[in-house]
Parts: structure tokens; C-alpha cells; sequence
């Protein structure tokens, strides 16, 4: 009858910087159980001791309902003797060892600390750094594991006795919460000119009318520093454009809440769910033609990036301002976030009139995360803010630690160990000195952080990526190159946990190709550790290399070539005769200067420089985000295509060429023209996928590369396939783009290595 058991228990997952320890302690006293809770280098650790039943009560919450936040991946159980404790305590941390505990991502403020912020009677009314157990920082503070105050950026904020006894006190929902503070403890928020005097009045009102009355405002976030305008106001709009260099790319806007969203941009359920939960990303809506906010936000695009207020500096400043407002990553253009106060002072002082900040130190620097909807499910466009470094969880193991450095843009690394997979946040593009820098820089503290030690670094096949030199200069570890649109099926694959084979279409801008030429347009027949390439767009000369990249009329020039299609009667070739005299010699020439490609990338740049849509490309992929933008959704009629059975499968690409200039030349509606480009492409595609599923009897298709962050493109693709009894696999965990690549690199890597 008063038998009495002690059983130590580990859990293991994130539960550190989730509440876990108070969840247990709670737990405890519903049971009524001794003993103690504490982290340690690999997660939790528990002692519970009491009647047997009490004890397997308290197991099975932890499996069953831990706290919201947390992701258990493992709870080990090992009997040891009862030490006749009656209370149960939070015991201090255990250092000292390796960490390989997990580490929680930022969360969104709560709604118990909204409502205290929006409270006069609270005392932390108005206080932008409320937070509690269940939100705030998490990953942008942390210094080192395990996870307590001491170890984050809230070390130099000694706690009010107030903030103390909340913090002490296992009824209060601040129970040992390490980012606890008040305004008598905590950071204080500043407004400064940009010379770094301060200027008078409420740092947040004053702020705001700054907003209201046209100027642009740094602000500085959980994970950098934004650049914040008033959407509304084209003039604010374009001098900030002006100032950050950034001539065409859309910005995204802040509105206070989903009535505020409806405002500006058709919103489904699926869409409403992922703005306002916990992670809160930026999420690419259909603008309403009646939204106020003013076109030079996105120009180009019948889109909106949207987001919901993710801090209450956020939520105060969208009260006061009391109309959407631009927040757009804090650097001139191709830079890395600034995150560090003198340096974003320094690099952002000639863009922000004011800047809006507060002492409380950003230790890694993290960008916000940008979705669409596709299939009812997301489609991440960029995974940082609110995602990483959360792992994905593999079923098969990694049989040795892996690094993979990912690609040269859109940059990411993952560290992979176990059966787990941490994918960074995204970095940016490694031919800017500073984006190299953090990358280097944010790769070390996560080694240090999850105690990953590599012996094996996966990088892509190309030598002049800056990810391939650095992976090919660490010392005391094998390297393996694994080709870049095999990465891209591997990483599809890896999220949804399959091995294939399947019959994988990589569409993307670029690749090292392994036949001396640029892919980029490729079907292959792929498992984890293998591929053969079943079939591919036509290959056509990319003259002047990289430059075709960034005007894509040189395309458009190349696919007439290819095409015996005359330039005559297109006012592509008419808007400048003379460079267009000169690529056209490149192209007769054929050789380095016009190396041949099969991208898909550089198709949707040639039709696009042909409709008169985008000539030069002010950012990566804008010739073909413009094209989608521009299709007539009610057109349901595509150009034909000739698919070639092969081996390997061709699709003419250049068929849709002659149709375009055809359609151009009489007198054809550009988006009617860009709709029938999409639909010819996709079904051109889906014949293709049925070719290869002849030769291979394969059921399965993935689609990756950053080309199917088209939805126009993906869901005629898809819908297709589905039509014709394929099992489709798309993405939904990591970006298609390269984004997501170095998690195919990291799985393909291991899988090779095993085989070998």
C-alpha cells in the first residue's frame, strides 16, 4: 500500500526554453511526487519518486501532452533507490559536458502577455519586452547550453525582486522563464538619430509619427534590425527603395491583426493559421485591388508578403501607427541582416532617418521566414524566423556526423547527427563578404551549441562556390561532392521521409552539370544515394554566362536563336538593337562565352524578356516571378510542346518559343501569353514524367528546385500527375529552393557513404 519508487528519467527533443522544467514541477504536484527536474547538456533530467501508479502518471504526460512548445524525441527510464525526499525542487543546471541538447526557436508574444501589455492597470503596461514561459526570445539569445539565464543575452539584466518571485514561483506562468523581466529590470527601449543621439519624448510614440509623417525608422527586432516605412505613403515607399538599393524586389508589409490582413489581401484558413501562429512568417497573399497600401511596395506582382506583429514592440507600434507598415530586412541590398547596434548604425545610418532600439544584445541574427500556400499546406519561400534551427527528424540514421555547406545563394548549412537533420536559417548569398562571414561565424556557434563534430562535409559539385571552397578547406574531415539537382530530389525525399526511387523534376536557375554543361532543367531517376539523368529541357547557349542571369533579354535572344525564330517584329530586339547585334555574334560563335544550358530558370527569363515583362533582373529570379504574376488565371489552353522519348527525354523547349513570338506578333494579351506558357510547360512535363515512368514503371514524382515556387507552375504540374495516377511529393518542411539544399546534401552524403 505505501510503496514508494524513485526512477530517474531523461527526456530528450526541445525541451529546454519551452517550460518544461515548470510543466514537470506542475506535474509533480498533481501526482504527488518528490524529487527534481533540471537541464543538462542533452536535455532534461528527472528524478520523481512516490507510488509506483503516480510515477507512470507522470511518464506518461511527458509523452503524451508535454508543453506546446516542446518536441519529445526521446524519454529514458532507469530505476534507482528512493532517498525518502517529500519535496520536489528545481535543481540548478548540469554543465560541463558536451551539449547536444536542442534549441528552441523564437516564439510569437502569447496572448496572456498581450493582454498584459495592452492592460494600464499591469505593471508592465506598454512594456515591449513582456514575455513568459510559453514566448518571446529563444534562439536569438542563447549564449551556450543549458538553457538558463546566465547562458543568454539576458545575463546583464539582474531581476527586480518582483520579476524574482515571479520567477521562483511555480503557480506563476513566469516560472523559470529566463527572458523574464519588467521596466524596472529589464531592456528599455531608445529612439536615436542616426549620428546616435537621442531623441526626445516616448521612444515609441515619437516613432510612430516619424512613420505617419514619411520617414523611414530602423527597428530592431528579435533577430536584427528592419527598415520600417509607412506602406501607405509612395514617396516613403520609394525613398527607402532609393536609399536600401533596392529597385524592384517586393517588401513586406506589417498589418495589426487578420481583420487588418482581410483589408489588404484575400486570406484562406490555411493562410490565417500560419500568420498568426506561433512561428508568425511572412506569407505571399493575393492583394485586394482595393488595398490602401501603395503599389511601389510590390511592383510587379499581384501580391502581398504580409505578417502579423511576432513581438509587442510590434504590436505596440502597429496600435499607435494604426495602418500597415513596411518591415523589410535591416541592409542594403545582397547584404547579410545587420543585428549588432554600432554596425547597423554604421551600415543603416544612410538609409533610416531615426532608429528605434534597446540594449538587450542579439546573439545570432536571424531573418524572417517567408511562405506561400500550396495544396492546403505551406510552401516555404525562406525558413528562418520561428523554424530554425528546429530539427527534422529522419528515419534512418545518419551513420556518421555530417556537414553540409549547401549552396552559393539562398545559403544554408546543415549539421546532421542520429536521426536528426538541423537545417541554419537561412544566410543569404556568400558572394558578399559579410553573408560569408556570419555563415562562417553562425556554423561555429551551432557546432558549439548542438556538439556536432563532423567527420564527413557534403558540398556542391560547383569549384566556384564559396560553400564548396570552405568545405574543401576544413582539415581532418572527408569531403563528398553531391550534384546540385540530385541535392534538390534528395531534400524532397528527406522531408517526407522516403527513399526512393522516384522520377524527380529539379527545375531551377543554375547547376553544375555533370557533363560540362549548366542544368537546371532535369529529370531524374533518383534514390537517396543515386541518380540517372532520364531527360531534360533542350539545351540552349546562355551567352555571356552569369550575365544571361541578370538580363534575361540575353535569353530571349539565345532561345530565337535556337529556334530559327527571326527577332524581326519583337520589341525585345527593338528596345536595344545594338547589344542585341552583339549577343547575336556570341551566339554564332558558340564556345565558352555561350555555354550551353537545359535551366528552366533561364526559359521563363527568355519568355518573359520577349512579353516586355522584365528586361534586366534587379533580383534573383524576378523575370520569372513577374511572368507568373502576369498569367490570366482564367486561360486554361497551353502551347504545344514536342517531347522527344529518347533516352533520354527531351522537351522542346523552343516549341514554346515560336508559339510566344507567334502569339506576340499577333497582337496576343501578355497574360494570356504567359498562361499558355505555363500550361504548355506543364503538361510538356507531364509527358515527359509519363516517358520516364515507362522505362522505369516508377509511380512516385518529386518536384524541387526553386522554379516550383511557381504555383502556377507546381499545381498544373501536379494537378496533372494526379490526373494520371502519379503520387506526387512536394515541399512543405523546407524551402524548394536552395534553401533546402544542404539537407539534401547532408542526407544524399550519408546515404553514398553507406553504400560505398
Amino acid at each position: 500500500m505505501n510503496e514508494r519508487i524513485r526512477t530517474r528519467i531523461h527526456v530528450e527533443g526541445i525541451v529546454q526554453g519551452v517550460g518544461f522544467r515548470p510543466f514537470v514541477h506542475a506535474l509533480a504536484s498533481t501526482y504527488g511526487l518528490a524529487g527534481l527536474v533540471g537541464n543538462d547538456h542533452g536535455g532534461v533530467f528527472i528524478e520523481a519518486e512516490g507510488p509506483p501508479a503516480a510515477v507512470t502518471a507522470l511518464v506518461r504526460a511527458l509523452r503524451d501532452r508535454p508543453p506546446t512548445l516542446a518536441v519529445i524525441e526521446r524519454v529514458s527510464l532507469t530505476p534507482v533507490p528512493p532517498t525518502g525526499a517529500r519535496a520536489f525542487t528545481i535543481a540548478p543546471s548540469v554543465t560541463g559536458a558536451p551539449a547536444h541538447a536542442l534549441i528552441p526557436p523564437d516564439v510569437a508574444t502569447c496572448d496572456a502577455c498581450l493582454a498584459e501589455l495592452f492592460d494600464p492597470a499591469d505593471r508592465r503596461h506598454r512594456y515591449p519586452f513582456v514575455n513568459c514561459t510559453g514566448c518571446g526570445p529563444r534562439f536569438t539569445i542563447i549564449l551556450a547550453l543549458p538553457y538558463d539565464r546566465d547562458t543568454t543575452t539576458m545575463a546583464g539584466f539582474p531581476l527586480c525582486d518582483r520579476c524574482a518571485r515571479e520567477y521562483r514561483d511555480p503557480r506563476d506562468r513566469r516560472f523559470h522563464a529566463q527572458p523574464i523581466c519588467c521596466p524596472a529590470c529589464g531592456p528599455a527601449l531608445t529612439l536615436r538619430a542616426p549620428d546616435g543621439t537621442a531623441l526626445p519624448g516616448d521612444p515609441l510614440t515619437e516613432a510612430a509619427t516619424l512613420l505617419a509623417t514619411g520617414a523611414i525608422v530602423a527597428v530592431k527586432g528579435l533577430g536584427g534590425y528592419h527598415l520600417a516605412a509607412d506602406a501607405t505613403d509612395h514617396t516613403a515607399v520609394t525613398t527607402l527603395r532609393a536609399r536600401k538599393r533596392r529597385t524592384g524586389k517586393p517588401f513586406a508589409v506589417m498589418a495589426a491583426d487578420l481583420p487588418a490582413v482581410r483589408e489588404l489581401c484575400d486570406l484562406d484558413d490555411t493562410a490565417a493559421r500560419l500568420l498568426s501562429g506561433r512561428r508568425r512568417p511572412i506569407v505571399l497573399l493575393p492583394r485586394r485591388a482595393t488595398t490602401p497600401v501603395a503599389p511601389s511596395v510590390a511592383p510587379g506582382t499581384r501580391e502581398l508578403g504580409v505578417a502579423l506583429p511576432y513581438t509587442p514592440l510590434h504590436h505596440l507600434l502597429c496600435r499607435e501607427l494604426t495602418r500597415p507598415y513596411v518591415l523589410t530586412s535591416g541592409n542594403s541590398s545582397g547584404e547579410p541582416i545587420a543585428h549588432d547596434d554600432e554596425d547597423a548604425r554604421r551600415r543603416l545610418g544612410g538609409i533610416a532617418d531615426a532608429f528605434l532600439s534597446h540594449d538587450r544584445p542579439i546573439h545570432a541574427p536571424v531573418d524572417d521566414s517567408v511562405m506561400r500556400v500550396f495544396d492546403g499546406a505551406p510552401l516555404p519561400i525562406r525558413r528562418a524566423r520561428g523554424y530554425a534551427p528546429e530539427p527534422l527528424r529522419l528515419p534512418w540514421p545518419f551513420p556518421l556526423p555530417v556537414l553540409a555547406c549547401g549552396a552559393q545563394q539562398k545559403s544554408t548549412f546543415c549539421l546532421a547527427q542520429g536521426n536528426r537533420a538541423i537545417l541554419s536559417q537561412h544566410l543569404g548569398d556568400l558572394e558578399d563578404y559579410r553573408t560569408l562571414r556570419a555563415y562562417t561565424t553562425e556554423l561555429g556557434r551551432l557546432r558549439r551549441l548542438t556538439g556536432i563534430e563532423p567527420a564527413l562535409v557534403a558540398h556542391d559539385l560547383h569549384p566556384e562556390y564559396l560553400s564548396t571552397k570552405y568545405a574543401l578547406s576544413l582539415n581532418g574531415v572527408d569531403t563528398i561532392g553531391v550534384q546540385h539537382h540530385h541535392a534538390h530530389i534528395v531534400s524532397c525525399l528527406a522531408e517526407h521521409g522516403e527513399p526512393g526511387p522516384v522520377i524527380g523534376v529539379a527545375f531551377d536557375g543554375t547547376g553544375h552539370g555533370g557533363d560540362g554543361t549548366v542544368w537546371g532543367g532535369e529529370l531524374l531517376v533518383a534514390d537517396l544515394a543515386t541518380f540517372d539523368r532520364a531527360g531534360h529541357l533542350e539545351q540552349v547557349p546562355m551567352p555571356g554566362g552569369a550575365t544571361a542571369v541578370r538580363q534575361p533579354w540575353r535569353m530571349a535572344a539565345a532561345f530565337l536563336h535556337a529556334a530559327h525564330e527571326p527577332a524581326h517584329g519583337l520589341d525585345v530586339h527593338a528596345r536595344n538593337p545594338a547589344a542585341w547585334q552583339a549577343v547575336s555574334a556570341v551566339l554564332a560563335a558558340g564556345g565558352p562565352a555561350a555555354p550551353l544550358t537545359s535551366s528552366a530558370g533561364r526559359l521563363f527569363d527568355a519568355v518573359s524578356a520577349l512579353a516586355g515583362i522584365c528586361d534586366r533582373a534587379g533580383y534573383e529570379g524576378q523575370a520569372a516571378v513577374e511572368l507568373e504574376q502576369r498569367a490570366d488565371r482564367t486561360v486554361r489552353d497551353g502551347y504545344p510542346v514536342t517531347v522527344t522519348s529518347g533516352p533520354p527525354v527531351v522537351i522542346t523547349s523552343t516549341d514554346l518559343i515560336r508559339a510566344v513570338a507567334a502569339d506576340l506578333r499577333g497582337g496576343v494579351a501578355t497574360g494570356v501569353i504567359a498562361a499558355r506558357f505555363h500550361h504548355g510547360l506543364a503538361e510538356a512535363v507531364t509527358v515527359a514524367v509519363r516517358l520516364v515512368a515507362d522505362a522505369t514503371g516508377l509511380g512516385t514524382v518529386a518536384l524541387s528546385g526553386g522554379v516550383f515556387a511557381n504555383t502556377v507552375l507546381l499545381g498544373g504540374i501536379t494537378e496533372r500527375l494526379r490526373r494520371h495516377g502519379f503520387r506526387v511529393l512536394t515541399h512543405h518542411r523546407v524551402p524548394c529552393n536552395d534553401g533546402g539544399l544542404s539537407l539534401g546534401q547532408a542526407v544524399a552524403a550519408a546515404a553514398q557513404t553507406a553504400c560505398a
